[in-house]
C-alpha cells in the first residue's frame, strides 16, 4: 500500500498541482456554464427556471458523485475516481456542445455535475493526507485555483464573445484543463486515505458522521455553499442587467479577489483560527450580498462584489479543513459528505433563484440569498463560545 512517507517530495508536489489543474477544469464548467446561460435559454426558447434546472443538475450530479466517491474513496482508492471523472468530463462537455434541446443538455450538465464531484471526492482527502499537518491552509491553496480556474474561463468567454464565438464551441474549452489533469496525475502513484493507512474499520468510517459537531459542519455547509455558488451562477446574468456591466466581467472580479484571498491564507491562519475566521467571513459575505443587490452603476458593483468575494473566499475550503482536522478517522467520506451536502444545496439555490428572477426582479433574487450567511455566522459564534467556555475551565 502506498502511504505519504513512501513518496518523494516531488511526487507530493505533481499530485497536488495536477489536483490543481483538476479543480480548474471544474471551475472552468462552472464560468463557462454562467455566461452562455443566456444563449442557452434563447436557443431552446426556455424560461430562465427552467434554464436554472438544466443547470441544477451540475450540482445534484455532483452531489451523487460525492456520495458514491466517498465510500470508493477509501475502498478502491484515489486514482480510479480520477480515471471515472476525466470519461465524464469527457462524455458531458462533447453532449453539451452538441445537445439540442432541453433533456440532451440537462443529461449533458448532468454528465459534468458527476465528473466535478468525482474530482472533488478525490482531490481533498487527497490534499489533506499529503500534507496532514497543514490541512486547512493547503485545502484553502487547492481551491485557490476554483475562483482562479473561474477567472481563467470568464476571461476566455468574455474574449471569445467579442470574436462572435458560439456557446457550444466555448464549452469545448473545458477540454484543455481535462487533458491536461490526466497526464499530469494518471502516470502518478496516489497514497491512502488517512483512514485507510490508519487502518479505521469502515463502520467507524461512516459512524464519525453521527458526531455533533459534524453534524453541525454539515448544517452549516449547506447555507455557506448556498452563499458562495448559488449567487455567483446567476451573477453573469443578474448584473449585466442591474449596471450594465458585461456579467462576466463581474464575475471575474469577485474570483480574482478569491483567489488572490485564499493564495495568502497560510498567513491568514497565521493570525485566525478557522471559526473565527468563519464568523468574520459569513458575516462579511451577508453584508456584501445585501449590498450587491442593490448595486446600480460600476463603482457600487465593484465596491459590493469586492465585500461579497472577500466574504466567500474562505468558506467552502475552511469547511473541508475544519472536516478533515477535526475527523481524521472519517477518511474521504466525510470529506465527501461535505463537499456532496454543499453542491446539493445549490442545486435547489440556483433554479430557486432563477424563480425569483423571473417573478420579481434580479435585486430581490440576491437579497433573497442574505439571511443564509447570517444563520451560519450566529451558529460559529456559538461555536467559539462554547469551546472558549471549555477552553477556560480547562484552565
Amino acid at each position: 500500500m502506498t502511504t505519504t512517507d513512501t513518496l518523494t517530495a516531488r511526487q507530493r508536489s505533481q499530485l497536488f498541482h495536477g489536483s490543481s489543474v483538476a479543480l480548474i477544469a471544474t471551475a472552468l464548467c462552472f464560468a463557462i456554464r454562467g455566461d452562455v446561460l443566456d444563449a442557452q435559454a434563447a436557443d431552446f426558447a426556455l424560461t430562465k427556471e427552467e434554464i436554472g434546472w438544466t443547470a441544477s443538475t451540475a450540482f445534484w450530479g455532483f452531489t451523487v458523485a460525492m456520495i458514491l466517491g466517498g465510500p470508493l474513496c477509501d475502498r478502491v482508492g484515489m486514482k480510479p475516481l480520477l480515471g471515472a471523472a476525466f470519461v465524464m468530463h469527457l462524455a458531458g462537455v462533447l453532449g453539451t456542445a452538441l445537445s439540442q434541446g432541453f433533456w440532451s443538455l440537462y443529461g449533458a450538465t448532468l454528465a459534468i455535475g458527476i465528473a466535478n464531484g468525482f474530482v472533488e471526492a478525490a482531490i481533498n482527502p487527497l490534499a489533506a493526507t499529503l500534507y496532514p499537518e497543514k490541512k486547512v491552509e493547503k485545502l484553502n491553496l487547492l481551491h485557490l485555483w476554483f475562483p482562479g480556474g473561474i477567472v481563467i474561463g470568464g476571461l476566455i468567454a468574455w474574449w471569445l464573445t467579442g470574436i462572435e464565438i458560439g456557446w457550444r464551441w466555448k464549452t469545448m474549452v473545458i477540454l484543455a484543463p481535462t487533458l491536461v489533469y490526466a497526464g499530469m496525475l494518471f502516470r502518478l502513484p496516489f497514497p491512502a486515505t488517512e483512514a485507510v493507512a490508519q487502518g479505521v474499520p469502515l463502520n467507524e468510517i461512516y459512524s464519525e458522521a453521527l458526531r455533533p459537531l459534524f453534524i453541525l459542519l454539515f448544517g452549516a455547509m449547506i447555507l455557506t455553499a448556498a452563499t458562495e455558488l448559488g449567487p455567483n451562477q446567476w451573477v453573469p446574468s443578474i448584473l449585466s442587467k442591474t449596471t450594465g456591466l458585461p456579467g462576466i466581467a463581474l464575475l471575474v472580479w469577485i474570483s480574482g479577489i478569491m483567489a488572490l484571498g485564499r493564495g495568502f491564507s497560510e498567513s491568514v491562519f497565521a493570525r485566525l483560527s478557522a471559526v473565527p475566521l468563519m464568523m468574520v467571513s459569513t458575516l462579511t459575505a451577508g453584508i456584501g450580498l445585501y449590498a450587491l443587490s442593490y448595486a446600480q452603476g460600476m463603482a457600487e458593483a465593484l465596491a459590493a462584489s469586492a465585500v461579497f468575494a472577500a466574504g466567500v473566499t474562505f468558506l467552502w475550503p475552511t469547511m473541508l479543513g475544519l472536516t478533515a482536522e477535526r475527523f481524521p478517522r472519517g477518511g474521504g467520506f466525510l470529506l465527501a459528505l461535505m463537499g456532496g451536502v454543499g453542491m446539493l444545496s445549490d442545486s435547489f439555490a440556483v433554479p430557486l433563484i432563477g424563480r425569483v428572477y423571473d417573478a420579481s426582479g434580479p435585486a430581490a433574487a440576491l437579497r433573497m440569498v442574505t439571511i443564509l450567511p447570517l444563520i451560519v455566522c450566529v451558529l460559529f459564534a456559538g461555536l467559539w463560545w462554547r469551546e472558549r467556555m471549555v477552553t477556560n475551565a480547562q484552565a
